[in-house]
C-alpha cells in the first residue's frame, strides 16, 4: 500500500484542484443517496473531466492498491455507489464526463459521455425528432453511466425494455486503467462474445463506464394517459392482459397503484385532488403512445368500455391534454415522496410472473401481517414486466433503533414468499450492498463459481467498488 498522502497529491496534480476534493465538508454530498442512507467518509472524491482522466486515475488506483467507487447521480437505492466507512475508498466521480457527443437520427443512434443526466440525453433526442425511452423518477439527477451499472428499468419496460436492450456499445476503462472501446452504432453485430453486456448490470464491480451508444426511437406524436379504478388487484391483472392485446405495442405504461398511495400521493403534494369521485382498493395509471395517424383516444375508450362490461373497470379519469396527463403521472411521483416521508422502511423490487402477482401479493401479505400485525403494507409496481415494490413501514409506534432490525426480519419472510414463487429479489435496484446476503444465499454453486471467475477476470486485485454484488477480497 502507498503512502496516500503522496498518492493523493499525484491525483490533484493530475486533475487539479477542481478534479480532487479532500475537506470532509466538501466530500459530504458524495456519501448519501436520494433514500437518504449514508456510510462513511472516501479517502477522496477524484473527478476526472474526460475518459483520458479516468484511466490515468484508475491506473494509479491499481498501481497503489488503493480501492475505487464508480459514482454517477446518487439515485440508487442499494447503496452500491456509496463509499464504505473505512475511509479507504476513492470515489470516481462522473458528473463531469456530461457531453453528447453525437447523434444520429437516421441510424437512431445517441452517443454520450457516462455523466451525462438521464433527462437532458431526452431532450438531446427530442431536438432531433427521436425518443430515448428511459423513464425514471430520478431521470433528472440520474445519470447514463449509472442506469448502464444497474442495468436500469423504470416505467417503459414492458414497451422498450431494460437498459440492456438500449444500448448498442460502450466505452469502459478497466480496472488497470486500459480502456475497452466499443463505441459500436451496429444494430446487428453477432461477431462472438458480447462483452458489453457484462457490464450491464455490473454495479461497477468490472469497471468504469465512461461513454455510451444509445438505441433511440421514434419520437411519439401523441400519447394518451388514464387512470381508472377497480376492485380487485385481479381485475387490474385481466384488465392488463386485455390491454396488451387490444393496444398491442402501443402500450408504454401500466402501473398497479393501491389506494393507499393515491393517498401518501395527496399527503406528499397537498395541490393534488382525489382523482376519481369515489375512492377504490387498487388504481392502475396507463398509457399508450404512438406516432403516425392512430386513434388514440378511441383505442383507449374502446379498452375501457370493454373492460366496464367486464367489470373490470369502475370508474376512470382520461387525460384530455398533456397537462392533464403529467397531473396523473404526478400521483405515481407523490407516492414516493409520501413514503419517504414516513422515515425508516423496508423498499423492494421484486419480480414474480405476472400472472402469479395477485396470489403474491395475497400470500405475501399474510405472512408479513402475521409476523407484524401492525405494520402497513404498500405494494405497487409495473405490472407490465412483473415488477413490484413490495414496501413495508414499521409499526408507528415503534422506537427507531428497533426499526431496522425488524423490518430485515420481515424482508427474509418475504424473500421466502417470493422464492416459492420462482422470482426474484431485485428486478432493477440491483444487488449493492444491501441485498449481497440473500443474492448469495440463493446461487448455486455453479452460478457463484462462474460469477466469481468474472469478477476475478476482470479485477484480479479486486479493487473496483469491492463489498459491492460479491464480497470483498480480503
Amino acid at each position: 500500500m502507498t503512502d496516500t498522502t503522496t498518492f493523493l497529491n499525484e491525483l490533484t496534480t493530475l486533475l487539479g484542484e477542481r478534479g480532487l476534493l479532500r475537506e470532509p465538508d466538501v466530500m459530504a454530498r458524495y456519501v448519501s443517496d436520494w433514500a437518504g442512507d449514508t456510510l462513511g467518509m472516501p479517502l477522496a472524491i477524484a473527478r476526472p473531466a474526460n475518459t483520458a482522466d479516468v484511466a490515468e486515475v484508475a491506473k494509479r488506483c491499481y498501481e497503489h492498491g488503493i480501492a475505487m467507487t464508480p459514482q454517477g447521480g446518487h439515485s440508487g437505492l442499494v447503496a452500491g455507489a456509496l463509499p464504505a466507512d473505512n475511509g479507504q475508498e476513492l470515489v470516481i466521480s462522473l458528473e463531469r464526463l456530461n457531453s453528447v457527443r453525437a447523434i444520429d437520427p437516421v441510424n437512431f443512434t445517441i452517443t454520450v459521455d457516462a455523466g451525462c443526466i438521464l433527462e437532458n440525453v431526452k431532450l438531446a433526442a427530442a431536438e432531433h425528432d427521436c425518443d430515448f425511452p428511459l423513464s425514471l423518477g430520478a431521470q433528472g439527477s440520474c445519470q447514463i453511466g449509472g442506469n448502464i451499472a444497474t442495468n436500469a428499468g423504470g416505467l417503459n419496460v414492458l414497451r422498450y425494455g431494460m437498459m440492456r436492450e438500449l444500448v448498442l456499445g460502450l466505452e469502459v476503462v478497466l480496472p488497470d486503467g486500459r480502456i475497452w472501446e466499443s463505441l459500436n452504432t451496429l444494430h446487428k453485430d453477432n461477431r462472438g462474445y458480447d462483452l458489453q453486456q457484462l457490464f450491464l448490470g455490473s454495479e461497477g464491480t468490472l469497471g468504469i463506464v465512461t461513454g455510451a451508444v444509445l438505441k433511440l426511437s421514434p419520437r411519439p406524436t401523441q400519447n394518451r394517459t388514464a387512470l381508472l379504478g377497480l376492485p380487485s388487484i385481479q381485475a387490474v391483472i385481466d384488465l392488463y392482459g386485455l390491454a396488451r392485446r387490444e393496444c398491442c405495442d402501443l402500450l408504454t405504461a401500466f402501473e398497479l397503484i393501491p389506494r393507499r398511495c393515491i393517498e401518501l400521493a395527496i399527503e406528499a403534494t397537498p395541490e393534488l385532488r382525489d382523482p376519481l369521485e369515489d375512492a377504490y382498493p387498487w388504481y392502475v395509471l396507463m398509457e399508450v403512445a404512438a406516432t403516425g395517424p392512430v386513434d388514440l383516444s378511441a383505442l383507449l375508450e374502446a379498452l375501457l368500455e370493454t373492460g366496464m362490461e367486464r367489470e373490470l373497470v369502475l370508474d376512470g379519469a382520461l387525460a384530455a391534454s398533456d397537462t392533464q396527463s403529467a397531473q396523473l403521472w404526478q400521483f405515481r411521483e407523490s407516492m414516493l415522496e409520501g413514503q419517504r416521508r414516513r422515515g425508516e422502511h423496508l423498499r423492494t423490487d421484486i419480480s414474480v410472473p405476472i400472472s402469479a402477482i395477485p396470489d403474491f401479493v395475497a400470500r405475501a401479505s399474510e405472512v408479513v401481517m402475521a409476523a407484524s400485525p401492525e405494520c402497513e403494507i404498500i405494494a405497487y409496481g409495473h405490472v407490465g414486466d412483473g415488477n413490484l415494490h413490495f414496501n413495508i413501514l414499521p409499526p408507528t409506534a415503534m422506537a427507531d433503533s428497533d426499526k431496522k432490525a425488524h423490518l430485515h426480519g420481515l424482508e427474509e419472510r418475504l424473500f421466502e414468499v417470493l422464492d416459492g414463487f420462482n422470482g426474484s429479489i431485485s428486478a432493477e435496484h440491483g444487488i449493492g450492498r444491501t441485498k449481497q446476503a440473500p443474492y448469495l444465499a440463493r446461487l448455486s454453486p455453479v452460478e457463484r463459481e462462474l460469477v466469481s471467475g468474472v469478477k476475478a477476470l476482470f479485477d484480479p486485485k479486486g479493487l473496483m467498488n469491492p463489498g459491492r454484488i460479491l464480497p470483498a477480497v480480503e
